[in-house]
């Protein structure tokens, strides 16, 4: 096998095991999952709100879940560890699972996309971009765009630093799509530059002179004493 194929076949893999575990984990507030190999097997690590669920009763679940990979996806001797989310606000597929649900109850896309906005910007994300496509209105279908903060779309801090979603859901008029982007907080950007106040030398030898001059006296009491 040449090497493209390779990281063709390992990505579509990636992919089917991610819909996989949407699928069957969607009541443990699902939120991605990272695979690594090791010189041991491959290291799987799914990360959900309720991780209680995902581990099962004396860990039933995890382990019917390494089965299936074993077996259905041919994942050499899976190693699988549940991670809980502290925000999940801050989770894009979280986010778009949310308001996909609001979708299904008949909230009005607008107002899901608004609220789903501005839980994440309260959550400390920098910026935050929420796209819902389908029949909105009309027949024809279009967009709605939700965006706030500071959320570049190129670069090396998009690359790092940014986490994205998509979710599909089926309604009366049709299938509608929800896109979440969010730039985390942790993120650091180029543009931005960090100033640092420095005293002039005169006030700085001053500082450093007065603050000798305690340990100057303390050593002449020691001599006198």
């Amino acid at each position: 096998m040449s090497v493209v194929k390779h990281f063709v076949t390992e990505s579509i893999k990636r992919t089917e095991i991610d819909e996989f575990l949407q699928k069957r984990l969607e009541r443990a507030g699902y939120g991605g999952v990272t695979i690594s190999k090791t010189p041991l097997g491959t290291h799987i690590v799914i990360y959900a709100m309720r991780p209680g669920l995902v581990i099962g009763r004396g860990g039933g679940t995890i382990r019917d879940l390494a089965k299936i990979l074993e077996e259905k996806f041919n994942v050499s001797n899976p190693q699988i560890s549940v991670s809980e989310m502290e925000i999940p606000e801050l989770n894009a597929y979280v986010v778009a699972s949310r308001i996909a649900s609001a979708l299904q109850r008949g909230v009005h896309f607008r107002r899901s996309g608004f609220w789903a906005l501005n839980r994440v910007m309260e959550s400390g994300a920098l910026g935050a971009e929420i796209i819902i496509s389908g029949k909105l209105r009309t027949e024809r279908a279009r967009y709605e765009k939700f965006r706030a903060g500071y959320l570049p779309k190129c670069g090396d801090p998009a690359l790092k630093y940014m986490r994205k979603a998509e979710v599909h859901v089926q309604l009366k008029p049709g299938m509608f799509g929800v896109k979440v982007r969010i730039m985390l907080p942790d993120a650091k950007f180029p543009d931005k530059i960090q100033i640092i106040e420095a005293l002039p030398p005169e006030e700085e030898t001053l500082e450093a002179a007065a603050e000798e001059k305690p340990e100057e006296k303390s050593e002449e009491k020691e001599a006198t004493e």
